[in-house]
């Protein structure tokens, strides 16, 4: 049936929505899709999948497409909403399209929590794959074992990134209730999101509601470290439970131990026993808690922990997770995609102790998300810097936060120390590394946006010298 109906993706640019074209394409689906910007590199990722692209226009509904996913980014006013909602035509989201079209007879592997669900998404799906088990997954980001973010998969296991951000304009659940997992990743849960969310209560009742979702007969693999999450479990669970720890802190059925102090190395138990021991490509100590979960997840689907082991050291990682841009001058430059404390403090520790006492590390950051841009964690910031030798910020925008509200960078920074500081722009910062940095120094560049391409622009410019 599917293969003579026509989606019309609105807001087709964003990298959700073009996971969702890729999959709907695999699927049979004819695609179309329109935005308000179209420009590489979505644009040439599109164009290669032969789908038309055009702004928004009225005339793109006409004649009427089968189904038109809104994209949550789109608000009332626009044109082509406008359209679908006077004329009546069918519409939905871009995970309940996924929950219903995609997801119908597999089984759905999910991985929820504030920090590490890209990672942790990455890591199952390659365990999956390298074992034989050619499965589907949506995850936003892009594995390198893979080379891109979205993959429909012939075998029974989907894996999803299981975000717990709001879903569209008209339906506040969080995405991750489309879903329907048998198997539940719960990472961990902190506050997050504060354009969404009132605080941390809203979020646990989101993800309790998740927990009514799932069957009797699924698992969920849980960090029982989290006392956030075993508040969330106490609130109900109908589904068998499988708890992983930190070695020696609980009686964990799975716990992990670090071999190394920037998490390079590490080895995993199940009952006490010692099941895996891997060297990888990966840093941080927040990465050995990813692999014990994906561990764990991937052994309840019947992965022997063998064939997991290998798997982890052939792992590649995650573009915009400590990802090395380039080297010159002998200054490395890393990227990163952090930009809540808990993972900023993961990742500045392990990127400095890989560094094994050579060089200095340099972390520039950019208040981008609108939590970030808030006060709300401008008191935990400072101390997730104490292992860089050098930090700055660029000042965080406005845009609807008022001035009270609005994070204080200068504040952060002298209460991080005389070696912190705010420069007005990216042109700036460049400035500054390019006259003060040395050979053998670091450069970790924190953002969850592009940040004016300030990583190949400082590149190109050490290049020069």
């Amino acid at each position: 049936m599917n293969k003579t109906k026509h989606l019309h993706i609105s807001g087709i640019c964003g990298t959700a929505m073009a996971a969702i074209a890729y999959l709907a394409l695999e699927s049979g689906w004819r695609v179309t899709g329109s935005d308000a910007s179209v420009y590489p590199p979505m644009s040439d990722y599109l164009a290669e999948m032969g789908i038309e692209i055009q702004p928004f226009n009225a005339a793109n509904l006409s004649p009427a497409p089968d189904l038109t996913v809104i994209g949550n980014a789109l608000s009332r006013g626009n044109e082509e909403l406008e359209t679908v909602l006077s004329e009546g035509l069918a519409y939905t989201s871009g995970a309940q399209f996924i929950g219903d079209n995609v997801l119908s007879g597999r089984h759905a592997l999910v991985v929820a929590g504030t920090h590490g669900k890209t990672t942790t998404a990455s890591l199952l799906a390659h365990v999956l794959h390298f074992a034989g088990r050619e499965p589907g997954f949506m995850i936003g980001g892009i594995p390198e074992n893979f080379g891109g973010g979205a993959r429909l998969g012939s075998g029974t296991a989907f894996v999803l990134e299981g975000d717990e951000y709001d879903t569209a304009l008209f339906d506040k659940r969080s995405k991750f209730l489309h879903y329907h997992p048998k198997t539940l990743i719960l990472n961990n849960l902190e506050f997050d999101h504060a354009d969404i969310f009132d605080g941390l209560e809203a979020i646990k009742r989101q993800f309790h509601h998740l927990l009514r979702t799932l069957p009797s007969n699924g698992n969920i693999i849980v960090n029982a470290d989290d006392a956030n999450l075993t508040d969330v479990l106490n609130r109900g669970c109908w589904t068998p439970l499988v708890r992983f720890a930190r070695f020696g802190n609980s009686d964990a059925e799975w716990q992990w131990q670090p071999l190394r102090n920037d998490g390079s190395a590490f080895c995993l138990y199940r009952h006490g026993q010692k099941v895996i021991e891997c060297n990888w490509s990966m840093i941080g100590i927040h990465n050995i808690t990813n692999a014990c979960a994906a561990a764990a997840a991937a052994n309840s689907f019947g992965i022997p922990v063998e064939k997991i082991g290998e798997a982890f050291a052939s792992f590649s990682g995650v573009r915009r997770r400590m990802t090395l841009v380039g080297k010159a001058r002998g200054i490395r430059i890393f990227d990163d995609f952090a930009h809540h404390p808990t993972a900023i403090a993961g990742i500045v520790s392990a990127a400095k102790a890989s560094m094994a006492g050579k060089g200095r590390l340099w972390v520039v950051v950019e208040p981008r998300s609108n939590t970030m841009r808030s006060r709300i964690h401008q008191d935990r910031l400072p101390d997730c810097f104490s292992a860089a030798d050098h930090v700055v910020f660029v000042p965080a925008s406005g845009g609807n936060l008022a001035a009270d509200k609005l994070l204080d960078a200068l504040a952060v920074c002298t209460a991080i120390g005389k070696h912190a500081q705010v420069l007005p722009d990216v042109e700036t910062i460049i400035a500054h590394i390019v006259t003060h940095g040395a050979q053998g120094d670091d450069v970790l560049i924190l953002s969850n946006g592009g940040f004016e391409n300030i990583h190949q622009r400082l590149l190109t410019t050490l290049g020069k010298l």
